[in-house]
């Protein structure tokens, strides 16, 4: 998801990315932890690889997603789930109502307006419901390991468009999250053991 009209054209493809390799696994992971079962709603569902998987699984997907080639894709790729053209910036609350979990996989990064964000996905949770963000993972020891290795600049590139803005960290989310209304939190890695970790996940409950 990003925050340009330019959005329509943000390039999903329809091959499987390499990311759906750790992310959908730590993720089921995750809403078993929490016991969910039947309606969640995903911002941000990229090409519909995750919605696909987890309708497969026998739970309810609905979701949006601002590019409209990401869009087209989810409805070949998931269509048992329900994807409609939205971001996190729209009154998704008033239009779908609420959940008992909303995901976001790699969404949050990307953002100029991330409290929007967090605004709609507490709107469209039950009160009790669980948020599950997952975020590219950034610390001091991967970072230190980039420079040592000369892959500061294809990890931080400033020529994808529509790409990477802002660089989240456990502490960060939480200011964030608490800020919007959210307790509980439980921080998890995915993609390579820390401190290498690929991505952060963090589970957080509606107050």
């Amino acid at each position: 998801m990003v925050d340009s009209v330019e959005a329509a054209s943000y390039g999903h493809t329809a091959s499987q990315p390499e990311s759906e390799s750790y992310l959908y696994p730590h993720l089921l992971k995750l809403l078993r932890r929490i016991e969910a079962r039947g309606p969640l709603f995903e911002i941000g569902a990229g090409a519909g690889w995750t919605a696909s998987s987890l309708t497969e699984l026998g739970f309810q997907v609905t979701g949006v997603e601002p590019s409209a080639d990401g869009v087209a894709l989810c409805r070949r790729n998931a269509p048992r789930a329900t994807i409609h053209m939205g971001s996190a910036y729209d009154d998704l609350a008033e239009r779908y109502g609420r959940f008992p979990v909303v995901y976001s996989l790699e969404v949050i990064e990307h953002l100029y307006s991330p409290r929007l964000f967090v605004r709609a996905a507490y709107d469209l949770l039950e009160e009790g419901g669980h948020l599950i963000l997952s975020t590219p993972y950034h610390g001091y020891w991967k970072n230190l390991a980039l420079a040592l290795t000369g892959k500061l600049d294809d990890h931080f590139t400033a020529l994808w468009d529509h790409g990477h803005i802002k660089f989240w960290s456990e502490r960060t989310l939480r200011i964030l999250l608490a800020e919007g209304g959210f307790e509980g939190f439980v921080f998890t890695h995915a993609g390579r053991r820390p401190p290498l970790s690929k991505s952060l996940f963090v589970v957080a409950v509606r107050r």
